[in-house]
């Protein structure tokens, strides 16, 4: 069943807050949702000055917005620090002795970091730092595993004016050079490997081959031992993390900076080639996932909160870090697979943490469910009073197996849309306001004017599908693209004049619902990670047997997308299962496991118009066993469509 005749069934059934949660909520009503975003759109300098001001000023602002078409300054003249607003703010009371992060590794071991004590080690790796000739404006690279060293290096970065870019620990080597070229960076920071599945992930020696050819900057890698694995130490290049630690001591005041001073790089996936560096900065951002958690999830002090995100992604950062430390919560932090070594090691967490407040990906979800019930019902989740979805759009059965198996049927689901460029959550529900209907994300966060608008930037009326934008400018709004101000404008900002254009197709119900139905361009949604068909494609062709491929997705039940690569391969070569296999490898090898190809399906030619152009929505249609329709005019070879249908894996 499709998810849009999915939506369509469920459309009329609504599941309102219930009294008990919104009685404690801090927005309780839907009236009080809409004087809130009405005002943050009407009047939005003194609707985002009055939430600011929550936060931890060094320096007070001047102007809280300067919006020049493309471009926004939020609180100019402000000064604060991120670092400042996680840690040190919440030491003068009782929030000094309370958990900030609950850790536990794969193989089972446990910590707990104090608020207190997280403040003397980011300190200390700070000092660290700045010992190993890291200066304000500096980039970092951060390619570390799900251990609490991890959130210490962000926020090290932010105490000094560092920026930190981090890199997922399953991208390759190539991703970790690609990365470290763009940005300039001229420090690594790893670990000797990572667990996953019971096996090590060799996070140093992909630093390593990163590195050989010489073509970066970087010039030191400081290495944290997690596994006592093996590996290579470049004399005069890399440090021990726990030997530099001998040298320093635990005090590090927290720079002034200015609200627009970049805070950090984060990698995402285009329609080119080239992955885009997306650049956020530090007081609106702050700001925004400040907000979202206060408001969103509810954060109380006696919650435990578990978002399952990994640190490499946007997610990590806004809300397993910075949005949950700055709110003084607990945020749980897990190193490995949730099917390891069983397929209960999320509700066995749950259960032995008493989690409160639990975020993950539908992908996951549908993994969950298709592992069946009896793996959930083995554990006490009575703790949960709050479940929420990131990463794609979850479809209505999911939404009510996690809602019924997971939530007990108690539990309000807030379904959240956002993108690493947003920085934080656009669309969602407000637990204690928004009845909710499984498969949408509702309706806008505050200061979000969203609409849904046809091919002319026309805004279009109820249940009409168009392209989703943003009209007005947002605190937590990406900054630009590192060093690319043309592409920005170009991606972001050229399909419709003064509007921000995500790249998402979706509709709006009679109720003014959002229901998003995924992306419009060339950039697949795998398992909740945005990976560009054109990147896949490049690592394709760069195999010898290869002469040319395309790469599509099609509808996958467990991942959202499966990745479908059409494939020509050069005279001579043999087409065969183990070549198949062969290049997924390789794709794998280039780009990282997220990468990997479904399948690969060879075959004679590609469906290409008389100019060259690959008709890809020709080969979206042929990988979902469609039957291909619209206009096939511009066709340079008929029979191609007859020989792709019958290609195989």
């Amino acid at each position: 069943m499709s998810s849009h005749i999915e939506s369509t069934l469920v459309e009329n059934r609504v599941f309102k807050p219930a009294k008990a949660f919104a009685s404690k909520a801090r927005i309780k009503s839907m009236a009080q949702y809409k004087k809130m975003w009405n005002e943050s759109i009407k009047n939005p300098e003194k609707f985002f000055a009055r939430e600011a001001k929550e936060l931890t000023w060094q320096k007070p602002w001047k102007k809280v917005l300067d919006w020049k078409v493309p471009y926004a300054k939020w609180f100019v003249g402000g000064q604060l620090n991120v670092s400042e607003n996680c840690l040190d703010r919440h030491l003068d009371g009782p929030r000094r002795t309370k958990a900030a992060i609950m850790w536990e590794g794969e193989p089972g071991e446990k910590r707990v970091l104090t608020y207190q004590q997280l403040h003397r080690e980011v300190c200390r790796f700070a000092n660290v730092l700045k010992r190993n000739g890291v200066k304000r404006g500096h980039r970092i690279i951060i390619y570390m595993p799900m251990v609490p060293e991890a959130a210490i290096a962000m926020l090290a970065c932010t105490r000094i004016g560092a920026i930190h870019s981090v890199v997922f620990g399953g991208f390759s080597a190539e991703s970790i050079k690609d990365r470290a070229l763009d940005s300039g960076a001229t420090l690594i920071i790893t670990a000797d490997g990572s667990y996953r599945r019971g096996t090590i992930v060799p996070l140093k020696k992909n630093v390593d081959d990163a590195l050989k050819s010489g073509e970066t900057a970087v010039k030191r890698v400081i290495v944290f031992r997690r596994t006592a694995a093996e590996i290579h130490i470049e004399e005069g290049r890399d440090v021990w993390w726990h030997r530099e630690l001998e040298y320093v001591d635990a005090k590090c005041p927290a720079a002034a900076l200015d609200s627009e001073t970049p805070l950090f790089i984060l990698y995402t996936s285009g329609s080119t080639g080239k992955p885009k560096g997306i650049l956020h900065t530090t007081g609106g951002y702050l700001l925004h996932a400040h907000m979202t958690c206060k408001y969103v999830f509810d954060l109380r002090d006696e919650d435990v909160y578990w978002c399952t995100a990994d640190v490499g992604w946007v997610t990590g950062h806004s809300y397993m870090v910075y949005g949950p430390l700055a709110m003084g919560a607990t945020t749980l932090m897990y190193e490995g697979a949730p099917n390891w070594p069983e397929n209960d090691r999320f509700w066995r967490i749950i259960e032995d943490y008493g989690v409160t407040v639990f975020y993950t990906a539908p992908t996951a979800i549908r993994a969950f469910m298709k592992w069946g019930d009896q793996w959930v019902t083995k554990h006490n989740l009575s703790s949960l009073r709050l479940l929420g979805t990131v990463g794609e759009v979850i479809n209505p059965e999911a939404w009510m197996w996690y809602h019924r198996t997971i939530g007990g049927g108690r539990c309000p689901i807030v379904d959240t849309w956002w993108q690493t460029e947003t920085g934080g959550m656009m669309i969602t529900p407000i637990p204690g306001a928004t009845p909710t209907k499984p498969g949408t994300a509702t309706l806008p966060f505050f200061g979000v004017d969203a609409a849904i608008v046809d091919d002319k930037g026309k805004e279009l009326g109820a249940n009409q599908g168009g392209k989703l934008v943003i009209r007005k400018p947002w605190p937590g709004m990406l900054r630009g693209i590192w060093g690319d101000k043309a592409r920005y404008k170009q991606t972001y900002w050229s399909e419709f004049k003064g509007m921000y254009f995500a790249g998402d197709g979706a509709r709006r119900d009679k109720d003014g619902y959002f229901w998003i139905v995924g992306r419009i361009d060339d950039v697949l949604n795998v398992a909740g990670h945005r990976l560009g068909t054109s990147e896949v494609e490049s690592a394709l062709v760069s195999h010898p047997s290869v002469a040319e491929a395309a790469v599509v997705g099609k509808p996958d039940e467990l991942k959202g997308q499966a990745v479908v690569c059409f494939v020509t391969v050069k005279s001579g070569i043999t087409t065969s299962k183990d070549l198949a296999a062969v290049l997924k490898k390789h794709v794998r090898t280039v780009i990282g496991p997220v990468a990997t190809p479904d399948e690969i399906r060879f075959t004679d030619a590609l469906p290409k118009t008389r100019s060259g152009k690959i008709m890809r929505r020709l080969l979206k249609q042929v990988a979902a066993g469609e039957l291909v329709t619209g206009d096939t005019t511009t066709l340079d070879d008929l029979s191609v469509l007859a020989k792709l249908a019958t290609a195989e894996d």
